[in-house]
């Protein structure tokens, strides 16, 4: 069968750079799974997005759809034909309709029945005719929030659309996709080519735009291309660059021909915290700042142009004439704020509403102190500082330069306090109580910034969900999740033995002192909102599900503890006695259920004198000898050495399932067996349900 090649490309106005990438991997996925429904082989696919064009070259593409054979399925042959055997109104109308007469119907068996079937060959249509229908049907799924018309044409889309390619080979699909005709022409840089490039076939698209159009359409070479510009700059500059990956793909989705130019800004302005001018610098200029060797921010700044130009220093000088005003507002937020101390902006916080149904920040700010003088004394703090940490937590929401840049609070709460001459480890905590702020972030370091962190989220968590708010699908407003992970990996990654159940029933009655009514059952609620992100937590780290699920039953208070657990059982169950003795508890728990489900009561104690197996006699001697040792290994926590020392029970388990009949005819024979089996099971039990492995 023949293949060509297939270029696609939708030519607009420039697209949202921060959802270019998106339409592009969105579009493409339409094109592919579109053509898998229409049974339309291909090699191999490339998708392309620039600020002006998203396109899609697909190699070896067949030209046809492959003959199938069609099978519909009629009536059942019982109401085919009547008693006389002659056809029924159903056998007819099913002939009727696949256009042939009853005579020219099939019998199909089954072994559910018999029916009428008609199979006929059905013609592979060409792929230009189905190629138009598929790029539509891609781009009306794209994820576009709110689709936009232009001119008086009906048809909508995210930017207004200019020109549509569709080439087979050489062949032009000659169709009207979102009011525009297609062709073979595209356009080129908008002001290094500003005319269109006639494209001969469609694996000259790419080079064509690179070398004639100014355009390096596609995005992975273009970001790639980027950063080693934004590298080598910076290099000539003696320093480093702060290269944010996001940044990079919105400055990758905004230029066709990038082109690094640095310019620089006073010294003056170093004075400021470098995370005031960074944002500034990034959010509002899309520019990369520079740091020396030490970290340090360096008065200079690299910029992507989209124009190769002739006078760079033209582009520089504008750069930099633009960049001055904005350093000069935050350099002026950062004058304001340090006029006034920090802790005077408390009392402004009881305006400010936190949520209608918990008060204002104010009143959450009070709860948050409690709570994290409270963890404090647990963890070694020291409480005082984590109540005044509390006080100060979120006074910088108040600055003007938080209030420029939200993604500054803490950050420069820690500089004002600093300023005011607070103690360095509160000043420190203010930060640290927003850590980990994304996946992978560091951790509060300061005990009172991990007191802080901790009682900040788990107020958040408990009054969300207890005004039944709790995240739903996608839609987390308050990042709850994020924050339950952020609770999780404190108190694992940083050895906090704090038990959770407390501290959500001491968050509870924090808020409920202040009248605020919560739904029942709010704590136990909570906590399995986060064992659930505890679950992909571990699973993020490499662990079974199955090991998760076997500490999961004991449904352990502390994270700390949970973690000791599940890192016992996935060494446990690398020993060659793990799967026997898994499938033993699984024995073992099925025996007692069946027990319990007859009526039968299993004792707690076993009596020697009614061991009459030597295997049973040999398995609770080994039970007896290892049982004080075991105990106190579990009392220590050391979970991995308990199971070890367990895990030597295996041969005395398989003997006594080999030769001893737990439910035997004599009752208190039986019931000292079952006795023996729950000790054995206890035994294990004291570190997970090791049943739920899976071998």
């Amino acid at each position: 069968m023949s293949t060509r090649d297939l270029l696609i490309e939708i030519g607009t106005e420039e697209l949202p750079p921060k959802a270019l990438k998106r339409l592009s991997e969105a579009f493409t996925k339409g094109i592919v799974e579109g053509l898998g429904k229409a049974e339309l082989d291909f090699s191999s696919q490339r998708s392309y997005a620039a600020p002006r064009r998203l396109a899609v070259l697909l190699t070896d593409l067949v030209a046809q759809q492959s003959d199938r054979e069609v099978e519909r399925r009629g009536p059942a042959l019982t109401s085919a034909f009547d008693e006389m055997g002659q056809p029924t109104k159903a056998c007819q109308g099913f002939a009727r309709s696949c256009g042939v007469d009853v005579s020219e119907l099939e019998k199909l068996e089954t072994d559910k029945g018999c029916w009428l079937v008609y199979r006929s060959q059905q013609e592979g249509r060409p792929a230009t005719e189905l190629i138009p229908d598929i790029v539509r049907n891609s781009l009306d799924k794209l994820p576009i929030p709110k689709r936009m018309r232009w001119g008086a044409l009906d048809s909508e889309f995210v930017r207004p659309v200019h020109w549509v390619v569709l080439l087979f080979g050489n062949e032009v699909i000659e169709t009207e996709i979102l009011s525009v005709k297609s062709g073979r022409e595209t356009r080129g840089h908008r002001f290094h080519c500003p005319h269109n490039l006639y494209i001969g076939e469609p694996a000259a698209y790419a080079p064509l735009l690179e070398t004639e159009g100014k355009v390096v359409a596609d995005f992975a070479d273009r970001r790639e291309a980027i950063r080693a510009q934004v590298l080598e700059a910076a290099s000539r500059l003696g320093g480093q660059a702060v290269l944010d990956e996001d940044l990079l793909d919105e400055v990758t989705a905004l230029v066709e021909w990038p082109s690094a130019v640095f310019g620089g800004f006073e010294r003056r302005f170093l004075a400021v915290p470098a995370e005031a001018l960074i944002s500034t610098m990034k959010g509002n200029q899309k520019y990369f700042p520079v740091v020396d060797s030490q970290g340090k921010l360096m008065p200079w700044f690299i910029t992507i142009s989209n124009i190769e130009s002739r006078d760079v220093a033209q582009v520089r000088a504008g750069n930099e004439r633009v960049v001055r005003p904005r350093l000069t507002d935050a350099e002026f937020f950062w004058n304001q704020d340090r006029k006034r101390p920090l802790a005077e902006r408390r009392e402004q916080l009881a305006s400010v509403v936190f949520q209608t149904k918990l008060g204002s920040i104010a009143d959450k700010q009070a709860r948050v102190e409690t709570l994290a003088c409270t963890i404090a004394n647990l963890i070694g703090g020291d409480p005082e500082l984590a109540g005044r940490a509390a006080q100060l937590a979120k006074c910088d929401l108040l600055t003007e330069m938080v209030g420029e840049f939200p993604e500054l609070q803490g950050i420069m709460g820690r500089y004002y306090a600093a300023h005011d001459n607070e103690s360095p480890e509160v000043a420190e905590a203010l930060d640290e109580q927003y850590m980990p702020r994304f996946a992978g972030d560091q951790l509060p370091i300061t005990p009172t910034g991990q007191a802080l962190a901790i009682a900040d989220r788990l107020d958040t968590l408990v009054g969300i969900f207890g005004i039944n708010q709790p995240p739903t699908g996608d839609k987390d407003p308050f990042g709850l999740r994020r924050s339950t992970l952020g609770v999780l990996r404190i108190l694992i990654e940083k050895g906090l033995d704090l038990d959770l159940p407390t501290l959500l029933r001491q968050a509870a009655e924090g808020q409920q002192k202040q009248g605020i009514t919560l739904l029942d059952g709010v704590v136990e609620q909570v906590f399995d909102f986060m064992l659930e992100r505890l679950r992909g937590y571990f699973h993020d780290s490499g662990i079974a599900l199955d090991t998760f699920e076997s500490v999961l039953a004991k449904r352990p208070g502390q994270p700390l503890d949970f973690d000791r657990r599940v890192r016992a059982v996935s060494t446990f169950r690398q020993l060659p006695e793990a799967e026997a003795l898994a499938t033993a508890n699984k024995r073992i728990g099925n025996i007692l259920r069946q027990a319990h489900e007859g009526g039968i009561a299993v004792a707690t104690t076993i009596e020697s004198a009614r061991l009459v197996e030597p295997q049973e006699l040999a398995l609770a001697k080994a039970m007896a000898a290892l049982t004080t040792e075991v105990d106190g290994l579990f009392a220590e926590r050391n979970y991995e050495a308990a199971l070890l020392r367990l895990a030597t029970l295996r041969g005395p388990i398989d003997a006594f399932f080999d030769a001893v009949m737990v439910m035997a005819e004599d009752p208190a024979v039986r019931a000292n067996r079952l006795a023996l089996l729950k000790q054995l099971s206890e035994l294990f039990l004291q570190a997970a349900d090791i049943s739920r492995l899976q071998g």
